[in-house]
Parts: structure tokens; sequence; C-alpha cells
């Protein structure tokens, strides 16, 4: 690992309140616990985000973490002030993308667009059970959205598996993913947060689909899909991307450090931390 220059794909600033992070699914959970939670999903997770203060240099705040970690370049959601900041002062550093909202398609690809013009964004995010209502990966809805992706030659991030927060999970089915390679051959999907339980599923589509790929987000090292380290480390080399949950829900110490421990091979650690994501993403 040492060395290497980590490319973690989901990484992003502290918040001066750290339930920010998660406004976005206010109207999404309806379990009163769940409204209470720093984060929706934190039944799940040790040492969820804290504050950090109204005093906090957020931006540097998350390049000191990177340094202290070895993490190259970090991709982020643009959009906030810090973001642009961050985009603006250390371009070498942030690699910006944005998200796409099917349930506003219009209007998603617009910013799209002016994404690409306005910040140069590498990728779309798109998380398909936090909205109201949700959307399936297979809808048409997204259809639109994944053309203009392919037309911009943008890949797109979403959301596969079980969500964490409490909201339903079909719309998220790996098995959906099928027929959006099947009609969309030259589009790129990197899968996230996990596919569980159908991780396996996810490893026969990802060998059936060439654009079809994986990123670790949302899980602790430790408990990455023994399904997914043994695709990484035979067949899937070149499908499988590191990408961690900083600050959303684990600190980059801990996702570095449990890092060491995961059994992939030697010719395997260069691609899964660095160069999948730099050949995926065109950076």
């Amino acid at each position: 690992m040492d060395g290497i220059g980590i490319v973690d794909l989901m990484i992003g600033f502290p918040k001066k309140s750290a339930a920010d992070h998660y406004k976005f699914l206010d109207g999404a959970v309806k379990d009163a616990e769940s409204k209470t939670m720093a984060m929706p999903a934190q039944y799940m997770f040790k040492g969820v985000p804290t504050d950090v203060g109204d005093d906090a240099d957020t931006v540097d705040m998350l390049l000191a973490d990177m340094d202290r970690c070895g993490v190259a370049r970090g991709m982020v959601h643009m959009g906030s002030e810090e973001s642009i900041r961050a985009l603006r002062d250390h371009p070498d550093r942030i690699i910006p993308c944005a998200d796409a909202d099917p349930t506003d398609i219009v209007g998603s690809v617009r910013r799209i667009r002016k994404a690409v013009e306005e910040w140069g964004i590498k990728a779309v995010t798109s998380f398909p059970s936090g909205f109201v209502p949700q959307v399936p990966v297979n809808d048409r809805a997204y259809y639109p959205i994944y053309s203009a992706c392919v037309e911009l030659d943008l890949p797109i991030i979403i959301n596969a598996g079980v969500p964490g927060p409490r909201v339903p999970m079909m719309c998220q089915h790996v098995e959906l993913f099928d027929d959006v390679c099947y009609d969309f051959p030259e589009l790129k999907i990197v899968m996230r947060h996990g596919a569980e339980p159908w991780q396996a599923l996810a490893v026969k589509l990802m060998l059936k689909w060439p654009g079809l790929y994986y990123m670790t987000s949302a899980f602790a090292p430790k408990h990455y899909p023994k399904e997914i380290i043994a695709f990484a480390n035979t067949r899937g080399i070149d499908k499988v991307m590191y990408a961690g949950y900083y600050p959303m829900g684990l600190s980059l110490d801990r996702i570095v450090g449990e890092l060491r421990n995961v059994p992939f091979r030697d010719e395997v650690w260069p691609k899964f931390l660095r160069d999948n994501a730099v050949r995926v993403f065109a950076l």
C-alpha cells in the first residue's frame, strides 16, 4: 500500500453539524429512531460522524486527513461552498462529481451538463433508494441520465444492494443492472455500497458485462464481502476499486488501518487503490 497514492472514490468534508450529511433523507425514512440518529444507518456503524464546530476549516481538515493516510486524491460531490473552494484551490487533490435525481429528469440532465462545463466532473452518482418516490435502477426515468452519461463519457456510480438507511431495497436489486448494461453497452456503471446480499450475482454480472464495476464504499475493510475479494484476486483484478466512507460513517484512519489486513494479492493493490480508478474515471 505504501507509496501508491490512493484514489478514494467516496470522500467528503467534515460537517460543522454532522447530521447535515443526511438531510436529504429526511423525507424518506419513516421510523422514529432513524429521525434521531446522527446518520440513518447508525445502527450498523461504530464511531459515527461528530460535529466539528463552527470555527473549523473543513477543507483543511480533509486535506490533512488525506495526507496523513496516504490518500492522493478524493472524489467529492460538488455544489457546496467548501467543495467549490477545495476544487479551485486544490485541483490536483479533488475529483469532482455530481448527483443525478431521476425524479427530476430534465433538471438532472441540465445539471450534469452544467457541472461538466463549470467543474469538469468525472462522474455522476445516484442513490435509487433515497428518492421519494424511489426509482429502480432499470426504470425508464433513469434512461435520459444514462444517455447523457454516455454522450459525455461519464461513468455513473449507483448504490447496489440493501441500503443502510431504513428504506425499501428492491429498487437497488443487483439483477436490475443486467437490463441497464444490455440497453447501454457503452455506459460505465460502478456499483457502490456493497451489493449485499447479492454480491455473488454482482460478480457474475461483472464477468458478463465489460462496463460494470464495483467500489468498496461504506464498508470497513474487515467487512469486505469475501466474494469481492476473491474476484479482485482473480478475474476481477481490473473491476474492483477502493472507495471509503469518510467522514459519513468511518474515519479515514480506521479504513486505511484495516486495509492492510485485506488478503489481496500483491499485484492487486495498485489496481485496487489507484490504477482502476484512473482508467475508469479518466483521471
